[in-house]
């Protein structure tokens, strides 16, 4: 499983990523919200999260992502040295899965980081979804190897499908508008009309058969992948 660490210490991120690679996870680590929102952050399972850093804070960008139906479900741990209870009340509210104070006691944290994600990810999965596979029904995603099966054939996909499959997968339920899919499924820079994303679902439903009536169309609204 792939985690962000966001703080604007540099040892705090070195120290935090160095140990939690020691237990199997891939660690990113940005100095900043700013830069965090620039990522793709779908791809990760977990973010640990400063609340105190210049320009935009912790607390800021966890609204952010909340607002936002791509990272709203994406678990947060805000480390912060803000130990007071009215801040941890502030953080719990925003959405955040835990709170762990500075001076950070590198015990602690992977306690909680492997709690966390044992809650939220089941069996190692979150809505079907391993660190390298992404599954409904019949449907198998290789996130690695970039395939799809279907009940247990190969089913041959473009690079787009394979992306709007995926993206629509690992987000169940939530309704995305053309524009969303563009923004997250598409090459950065690339200039299409918003029609293209519809001809790319035609096809992709097609291809699915009988699965691809699980990706529905809301009027006025966009598409989802319903289960």
């Amino acid at each position: 499983m792939k985690i962000l660490v966001v703080d604007d210490e540099l040892d705090i991120c070195e120290i935090l990523q160095y140990n939690l690679e020691t237990e199997g996870y891939e660690v990113a680590a940005v100095n900043s919200a700013e830069e965090a929102l620039a990522l793709n952050l779908t791809e990760y399972a977990l973010i640990l999260l400063d609340v105190m850093m210049d320009n935009m804070s912790g607390f800021q960008m966890a609204h952010k992502m909340k607002e936002n139906p791509a990272t709203a479900q994406i678990p947060i741990i805000f480390i912060t040295a803000l130990d007071g209870e009215n801040h941890m009340v502030k953080g719990l509210n925003i959405g955040a899965d835990d709170y762990i104070v500075k001076p950070l006691s590198m015990k602690t944290v992977k306690a909680r980081v492997n709690a966390v994600l044992r809650r939220v990810y089941p069996h190692g999965m979150r809505n079907g979804m391993s660190a390298e596979t992404v599954c409904y029904e019949g449907i198998v995603l290789d996130l690695k190897a970039k395939t799809v099966s279907l009940d247990h054939q190969e089913l041959p996909c473009t690079k787009l499908e394979f992306e709007l499959l995926s993206f629509l997968l690992q987000h169940p339920g939530a309704v995305y508008s053309r524009e969303d899919l563009l923004k997250y499924c598409w090459p950065m820079d690339t200039c299409v009309l918003d029609r293209t994303v519809d001809v790319n679902i035609t096809r992709l439903r097609k291809k699915l058969g009988p699965y691809g009536k699980q990706i529905k169309t809301r009027v006025g609204y966009g598409y989802c992948f319903e289960k």
